[in-house]
C-alpha cells in the first residue's frame, strides 16, 4: 500500500470513528447512571436519519434546518422512551430494565417497517458534503472532514454540559450515588430524562452522518452501528465518556485498516468487531479507560 492510499484510509478510519464514537456516548451516559444498557439507542439513531429525509422531502426544508429540527425531535423521542419503557421499572430488578429495552428495540424496528416501509430510501446528500478535497495528493470527501469537526464540536458542548451546568451535576452525582443524590433533593426523574435526551440528540447527529457517508436508509440500519458503538463504549470503558471516544475512534479505525490491508478478508469486517470485544472482556473487562469495580460519567 502506498502512502496516499494509507492517508486515504487513515481519513476514513477516523470519520467513521468518530460516528461510532457519537453512538457510543449516548450507550455510555446512560449506563454512567442506570447501569442499563438502552439497546433501543441504535433505533434512536434510525429514527434522526429518517427525520432529516422527511423534513426534506415533505416540507422542503433547507437541509441544515431539517437537521436541527431532526436532532431535536428525537431527543423528545429519547425523553419518551425513558417515560414509557425505563421510568416505571426505576425500582424493579435491573434485569427487568434489560428485557425492556430489548422490546422497545424490536417494537421500534417493526413499527418503522410498517410506518417507513422495508424499501431502502435514497438520502439527499448536499452538494457541499459530495466535493472531492484534494490534500496532498489524496482525494477525500468533503464529508469526512466535516464527521470529525462535528464530532468534535458535540464533544466540546458534551463535557461544557457534563461538568460545568447543574445539570451535569446532577448527572454525576447520580451515576456515583442515587439514593444519596435523591435525598440531596436531586430530581432523579428529570434529570435521566435530559440524559437520554442529550443521548438521543448525539444518535441522531451521528444517524444523519452515517445516512450522507452510506446514502440510503431503512428500518433496520441502526442494528449493526448501534452494535458496534456498544463495543466501542465497552472497549473504551462504559460508563466514561472519553472512553467512548476513544473506543469508537479505535474500532472505526481498526475496521478500516483491517480492510486495506486484508482486503481478502473484508467478509469479516463486521465480525473483527465482536473478536475485539471478547478480547478486552477476557482481558481488561473494565476497558481501556474504565476503573474496576467503578463506572462513571
Amino acid at each position: 500500500m502506498n502512502l496516499q492510499m494509507f492517508l486515504q484510509n487513515l481519513a476514513n478510519g477516523v470519520s467513521l470513528g468518530t460516528l461510532y464514537a457519537l453512538i457510543a456516548c449516548g450507550y455510555t451516559m446512560v449506563y454512567g447512571i442506570l447501569r442499563l444498557i438502552n439497546f433501543a439507542h441504535g433505533e434512536i439513531f434510525m429514527l434522526g436519519a429518517y427525520f432529516i429525509y422527511y423534513n426534506i422531502l415533505l416540507f422542503a426544508l433547507p437541509w441544515w434546518l431539517a437537521f436541527l429540527i431532526a436532532v431535536g425531535a428525537t431527543g423528545l423521542v429519547g425523553v419518551a422512551v425513558d417515560w414509557i419503557a425505563y421510568k416505571p421499572l426505576r425500582d424493579a430488578p435491573r434485569i427487568s430494565a434489560l428485557i425492556s429495552a430489548i422490546g422497545v428495540s424490536f417494537f421500534v424496528q417493526n413499527l418503522g417497517l410498517v410506518v417507513f416501509g422495508g424499501r431502502p430510501k435514497p438520502f439527499p446528500v448536499p452538494a457541499f458534503f459530495s466535493q472531492m478535497v484534494n490534500v496532498g495528493g489524496v482525494r477525500i470527501m468533503s464529508l469526512t472532514f466535516f464527521i470529525p469537526i462535528l464530532a468534535i464540536v458535540l464533544f466540546l458542548i458534551l463535557s461544557f454540559l457534563i461538568y460545568r451546568t447543574k445539570p451535569g451535576l446532577a448527572m454525576r452525582a447520580i451515576s456515583k450515588d442515587i439514593e444519596t443524590a435523591r435525598l440531596m433533593a436531586v430530581d432523579i426523574n428529570k434529570t435521566i430524562a435530559f440524559t437520554f435526551a442529550i443521548g438521543s440528540i448525539l444518535a441522531a447527529a451521528g444517524g444523519a452522518m452515517w445516512a450522507m457517508r452510506y446514502p440510503q436508509i431503512n428500518p433496520m440500519m441502526g442494528t449493526m452501528p448501534g452494535l458496534k458503538a456498544f463495543i466501542a463504549a465497552v472497549l473504551g470503558g462504559i460508563g466514561s465518556i472519553p472512553g467512548a471516544m476513544l473506543g469508537g475512534l479505535l474500532i472505526g479505525l481498526l475496521e478500516i485498516m483491517f480492510v486495506a490491508f486484508l482486503p481478502a478478508l473484508s467478509g469479516y469486517r463486521d465480525a473483527l468487531s465482536f473478536i475485539v470485544l471478547i478480547l478486552i472482556l477476557l482481558v481488561r473487562p473494565s476497558g481501556f479507560l474504565g476503573e474496576k469495580g467503578e463506572e462513571k460519567v
